[in-house]
């Protein structure tokens, strides 16, 4: 399982105070060698696609054959500009012929050039989150290239004028003018969402597994 996490503007991947760092930290420290979640700055998308090319490369040949690309098993997920480029890294994965499980955009914010409204047919599931206030607000629809391939889960509005949540670690810029845009990247039952979403995709957690195990056996005892 690969799982790539794109951050938005110009936060640093080791930036773990940002959610989408987070969330991958979480799934390698409970996961192991199971899965391989990974963090690449929106503009580093050729770097998240060719690590993506390499760790597909398992006879480590060079050249993807066939069966690696039908057994890939992988997962994208970014906010605001890092939204926009998972769309863009699913289409470049399109060209070579590798299918990606589920796309997830928060707040998707295009880039000049970019489409990131329809998720390419080479996505089985895609999902999109966004806010429609200030400055800067996501993408409020997204659609499936080819309906018969891809299912587009939803397009989740959340209001923050009316539901506001603690902006915590942003600058005091962000927290001024792009509140709205800040807001849903802190809010929490957003995230629990795409946490469910994306661990719906991934094989059972031996931490989990391996708690649940102990728990029983105390309560047997």
């Amino acid at each position: 399982m690969i799982v790539v996490g794109i951050v938005g503007g110009w936060i640093r991947a080791d930036n773990h105070d940002d959610h989408i760092v987070q969330l991958a930290d979480r799934l390698n420290r409970e996961y192991g060698p199971g899965v391989h979640a990974e963090i690449f700055e929106n503009h580093h998308r050729e770097q998240a696609r060719e690590r993506i090319l390499a760790l597909l490369d398992t006879d480590r040949s060079g050249t993807l054959e066939a069966g690696e690309k039908q057994q890939a098993q992988i997962v994208l997920y970014g906010e605001s500009w890092g939204g926009s480029e998972t769309v863009m890294l699913a289409r470049e994965l399109k060209e070579r012929g590798i299918p990606v499980m589920l796309t997830v955009q928060i707040d998707s914010v295009a880039k000049m050039g970019e489409n990131d409204e329809v998720a390419p047919a080479n996505v089985v599931e895609a999902v999109n989150f966004y806010q429609p206030h200030g400055i800067i607000h996501g993408c409020q629809a997204i659609r499936a290239e080819d309906a018969s391939r891809t299912q587009v889960i939803g397009n989740f509005r959340y209001d923050y004028e009316k539901h506001p949540v603690p902006v915590r670690g942003a600058s005091w810029f962000a927290k001024t003018f792009l509140r709205p845009h800040v807001s849903i990247e802190n809010d929490p039952a957003v995230w629990s969402r795409i946490e469910m979403l994306i661990r719906s995709k991934l094989p059972a957690s031996p931490v989990r597994q391996a708690n649940t195990s102990a728990l029983t056996t105390e309560n047997t005892e």
